[in-house]
């Protein structure tokens, strides 16, 4: 697994599109030193597609370990497909994902994908799944409280499309080492890694993977730079302020 992802990152680079005389973030070279500090992480950890959308919808604004107290209590309810969701009461849905927080916002927000699901789609993920990936996210971002961080998310680990998806730890990671300034947009974002990195599932699934745990565990609000796989890779003056 790791010489066949490696080898997906080493393929002859792109055309550079970056302006004339900036220079390109050396965004292959870190994920090779974020893999081979941490090899592969197993993101993300879901039994079903329509789990990894729950998850997605659930995590705004909320630690990863409390959505899976809410994924529990769905499973153990048996709550944990689109059929139950689209059915059960707005408030029966809240109670089982109180664990996520937010959980009255985020129910109806579960509510309006299962509206999307079943209104177009005869509640089947592989009609939705079968659209075009523009049109995908597209139609993920209609529904209300998607945004294109969920989006995204949705379309990398549930529908299987290169989309990289750029969250709160990957923008601290690029403005700190100073390869993006602090006024670039979420598009802007994931333009540079789609059109640096080739556009591969399992090579965006592994980085964005990896960008998550150095944002976790280095490069956190106070950053841990001395020993971050990345630290050689810091401007000579030091992380750039965020």
């Amino acid at each position: 697994m790791i010489r066949s992802v490696m080898q997906r990152v080493t393929k002859p680079r792109r055309e550079n599109k970056t302006k004339p005389g900036a220079h390109a973030p050396p965004l292959r070279a870190v994920y090779r030193d974020l893999y081979r500090a941490w090899g592969p992480q197993q993101w993300w950890p879901a039994r079903t597609r329509f789990e990894v959308i729950v998850g997605a919808i659930l995590t705004q604004n909320t630690a990863w370990s409390n959505v899976e107290k809410a994924i529990r209590r769905l499973r153990a309810a048996r709550a944990l497909n689109p059929e139950t969701l689209h059915r059960a009461r707005l408030e029966q849905v809240a109670e089982w994902i109180r664990p996520a927080g937010y959980f009255n916002v985020k129910a109806r927000r579960l509510r309006a994908f299962t509206d999307l699901l079943y209104g177009r789609f005869a509640g089947k993920l592989n009609r939705l799944f079968a659209l075009d990936t523009a049109a995908l996210r597209a139609a993920l971002l209609s529904v209300n409280g998607i945004g294109p961080e969920t989006a995204d998310s949705i379309l990398l680990y549930a529908a299987q499309r290169p989309r990289f998806v750029i969250d709160a730890y990957t923008r601290r990671v690029l403005v700190r080492h100073g390869w993006i300034g602090p006024e670039a947009g979420y598009d802007e974002m994931a333009a540079l890694f789609m059109r640096t990195v080739p556009e591969d599932t399992a090579l965006y699934n592994e980085y964005h993977a990896l960008l998550v745990r150095l944002g976790k565990y280095y490069c956190k609000p106070v950053p841990q730079c001395a020993a971050c796989p990345l630290r050689a890779r810091l401007p000579a003056s030091g992380p750039r302020p965020l």
